[in-house]
Parts: structure tokens; C-alpha cells; sequence
């Protein structure tokens, strides 16, 4: 679904003034119900983080860790079975899954100085055991938060195990969850646009056999016969299961679309959630966007027949 700037912007301004709560994005659905579910959850996202790009810095001062790690403290002494970290998160409208890591984080820098007894009080031992382990392979490193992110039943203190599960199981624009969320709706696309290249008989090399061939950056398909798109010659087709916003086409445009048309040359941009039409201004110099596969597809096949 194509949006107009205006459109876009109007959207964005009513998210500006929300929460990034479940509740919100009904809220959205009910304020715009002739925008598709999919192109505002897609725009939701993409507001929201970039919200918190904007934000990221304030909470990752040395003060800012430490506070919110002692309010946590000092929070789950009185009432352990509460969404502690959760409502800190809201009461700084930071992402929970973000805020899950900062306490995580210093959580586990506070426990490199030694395991407390405690623990092994509770039944720890082998817990304990692991994380040592761990510290002295890399001690806090982005690894072992990540699994424990992933898998908080890793993390040797059960009631902030509790605490960053309640996190991840509620953000919905950040975290392991969403990630794994993100990465099979981008995979069922490029199965989806695979099925319809075979079934309109393309000949094309996928991602994978392009880098087998030692191809570092490379779009999703690269079709062996050039074919036209509304008058367009496509020699290439990138699948994004997201809305074409400026910021994120303006970054694949210099990260990874100019590189392909630099090596392979024009190609076609398949927005499934759509994008602003107005980004579609680089068919001339061979960038062509579409919120859809093509219907009307000329092959060299089609053209030698017409003549």
C-alpha cells in the first residue's frame, strides 16, 4: 500500500503521541482504518525505534544504569512477584527489552566481583557453576547476554529470570522475540517471491548461490534474463517485509541498493508493506519500488513474440 507523504506524516504524528503498548497500535488501527493492519504495525515499529535511537544515549549514562539498577533493587525487595523491570521501562518509556539488558548487564558486572553464597542457599549450585564459567570465557560479554536474553532460565537469580521474561514477552518492537518474529516474516517473503518467479518462469540465482559464487553484498534475486517492469529493464528484485519509510530507504539506498545497480545494474524494490510514493523518484537512474509483485512482466520471450 502506497502512501502519500502527508498520509505518512499524519500517521506518525498521532504515534508520537502515544505509548508503544499493544493497546496503542488498536488504538492506531481504529484512527486509520483504511491503512492495511500490516503497513501500521510496520509503521509503528519503525516510529518507535526510532524513538528510542533518538533516547538510547540518556539511558546508558553511568548514572542513568545505576539508577534504574537500585530502583530495580529496591522495587523487587518489596514485591518480587510485581512487572518491576516492565513498569521502570514505561516510567522512562524505554523499550522493556532494552531496559531487561541495562539490568542485566549490571547485574552480572556485579557479580564478577564473586557469586554470592545465597544463591547456593537456593538450590544454584549448578547455575552458579555455569556462570562462572562463562565469566572467565568473557566476562559480561554481549554473548552471554544474549543468550540469556534468549533463554532467561540462564540467569542464575530466578526472580530477575521472572523479570526479563515479563520484558521480552511484552515489547513489541524490541527483543529475542521479535527478532525471531522479524526474520521469518522477512524469510516467508522471499519464499513467497520465489514461488512467483518460478510460476512466471524467471530464471534467477538466489542470495545463497550468489555468495557461494563470492558475492559479498547482494540482493535477494538476480534474474538471468533481464525482463521489464512498466517499461523499466529489472535485472535484480530485493525483497523487504517492511513500509519504505524516508530514513529506512534512504539507508538501503546507500547501503545496499546503489551497490547492487553499481554491479548488476537496475533493479526493482518489492516494499510488501508498502511505502511513501514519493520515494519512487530513481526509476530513470534504475531503482524501482512496487508495494507488490508485478503483473505486468515483459520477458524477452513475450517482446520477440510481439514482434
Amino acid at each position: 500500500m502506497k502512501l502519500s507523504k502527508a498520509q505518512y506524516e499524519e500517521i506518525a504524528r498521532f504515534l508520537g503521541h502515544v505509548q508503544p503498548t499493544r493497546q496503542s497500535l488498536r488504538r492506531l488501527k481504529e484512527r486509520f482504518p483504511s491503512q492495511s493492519q500490516s503497513t501500521l504495525l510496520s509503521i509503528f515499529s519503525q516510529e518507535y525505534q526510532k524513538q528510542i535511537k533518538r533516547t538510547h544515549a540518556k539511558h546508558h549514562t553511568a548514572e542513568a544504569i545505576e539508577t534504574y539498577y537500585q530502583r530495580y533493587r529496591s522495587r523487587v525487595m518489596k514485591n518480587a512477584a510485581a512487572p518491576v523491570l516492565l513498569e521502570l521501562a514505561n516510567e522512562v518509556d524505554f523499550a522493556p527489552s532494552l531496559m531487561a539488558r541495562i539490568v542485566l548487564e549490571r547485574f552480572l558486572q556485579e557479580q564478577e566481583q564473586g557469586i554470592p553464597a545465597t544463591w547456593l542457599a537456593f538450590g544454584n549450585e549448578i547455575q552458579c557453576t555455569w556462570l562462572r564459567s562463562q565469566i572467565i570465557k568473557f566476562p559480561s560479554s554481549k554473548t552471554l547476554i544474549n543468550s540469556m536474553l534468549r533463554d532467561p532460565s540462564q540467569i542464575p537469580d530466578g526472580v530477575l529470570a521472572n523479570q526479563v521474561y515479563q520484558c521480552t514477552v511484552n515489547d513489541c518492537c524490541y527483543g529475542p522475540l521479535v527478532d525471531c518474529i522479524k526474520h521469518a516474516i522477512g524469510h516467508e517473503h522471499e519464499v513467497l517471491l520465489r514461488e512467483m518467479l518460478l510460476k512466471k518462469n524467471l530464471s534467477f540465482l538466489a542470495e545463497d548461490q550468489l555468495r557461494a559464487k563470492g558475492y559479498d553484498k547482494t540482493p535477494d534475486f538476480i534474474l538471468e534474463v533481464p525482463v521489464a517492469v512498466e517499461g523499466h529493464i529489472i535485472h535484480w528484485i530485493e525483497s523487504k517485509a517492511s513500509f519504505g519509510d524516508e530514513s529506512s530507504h534512504q539507508s538501503y539506498l546507500q547501503d545496499q541498493f546503489w551497490s547492487y545497480w553499481n554491479r548488476f545494474g537496475p533493479g526493482l524494490v518489492i516494499y510488501w508493506y508498502g511505502f511513501i510514493e514519493e520515494l519512487d523518484c530513481h526509476r530513470e537512474r534504475g531503482i524501482l519500488l512496487k508495494d507488490c509483485f508485478p503483473t505486468d512482466i515483459v520477458t524477452l520471450r513475450h517482446s520477440m513474440a510481439q514482434h
